[in-house]
């Protein structure tokens, strides 16, 4: 397993080893103690698993203290553009974004922290499969505007979205707590 920095502290790439053949494949999606050695100890509590169309964002997703969540994020079917914002006001990156393309054929993993919120847009037709570091609780779940000009992502294209995301407030009216 192979940890990848990005511009964001904390936030970071996965990329398993894949043994192939013309067979299939073999890979590990999760190892404590592998995941230790890369410097990632965080104890998951639940795994999730979603399926969205073409052309669908889900985003910008966090819950709250006292049960924030860090996420394992990977893509078993398609392709999509992920995203996680550092959300974390004492952060030197506070505000910042970073997208990585996830798909069943590159096999990236991506590590959002606690404090951070996540999205993505699918390119295709996509399933994504992540582990959470606290279980759901509808009462701490919370959204930023997925198009938030304070934090300017780059997203593919113009998107499909639920209602939860049409009316999510913009960062500097969301007032969080990280």
């Amino acid at each position: 397993m192979k940890r990848i920095e990005t511009p964001l502290e904390g936030l970071f790439i996965i990329e398993p080893q894949v043994f192939a053949d013309d067979r299939g494949f073999f890979m590990e999606t999760y190892n404590a103690d592998k995941f230790a050695e890369i410097g990632i100890h965080t104890v998951f509590k639940q795994d999730n698993h979603s399926r969205s169309a073409k052309g669908v964002l889900r985003g910008i997703h966090f819950q709250l203290p006292p049960k924030p969540m860090a996420k394992l994020v990977r893509c078993t079917r398609g392709r999509l553009w992920d995203v996680a914002v550092d959300l974390r006001k004492n952060s030197p990156t506070y505000k910042h974004w970073f997208g990585v393309e996830l798909s069943e054929e590159n096999k990236k993993m991506l590590y959002v922290p606690e404090g951070f919120g996540h999205g993505f847009y699918s390119l295709e037709d996509c399933e994504l499969v992540y582990k959470c570091s606290n279980t759901f609780d509808s009462e701490l779940d919370a959204a930023i505007a997925w198009n938030d000009p304070e934090i300017g992502i780059d997203w593919p294209i113009a998107p499909t979205l639920s209602n939860k995301d049409q009316i999510a407030p913009k960062l500097i009216d969301a007032n969080l707590p990280f």
